[in-house]
């Protein structure tokens, strides 16, 4: 089932601190910037102890998920995001 994924060439800790960033300076949050694209490539290492603090919460699943998943397969997946310190270079 693994083939049938994409992988991300980023580390889910960047990912999501892209987005915190991202949400903090576009308009399309609750920023100002039109095109806020540089100031994440800038900002999102300042977000990252927040992306750990939500990947950290994420892994306790909710009793929907628990109904159409392996938990102990989510544990291992969240618990290898936060250990991944493989950041993107791109």
């Amino acid at each position: 089932m693994a083939g049938d994924f994409d992988r991300a060439a980023t580390a889910p800790v960047e990912r999501v601190a892209r987005t915190l960033a991202a949400h903090a300076l576009s308009k399309n949050g609750e920023g100002d910037m039109a095109s806020a694209a540089e100031a994440v490539d800038a900002l999102w290492p300042d977000h990252a102890d927040a992306a750990l603090a939500v990947l950290r919460t994420l892994r306790e699943p909710s009793g929907r998920m628990l109904a159409v998943g392996d938990a102990a397969v989510w544990d291992r997946m969240i618990r290898a995001a936060i250990e991944d310190e493989t950041i993107s270079e791109s």
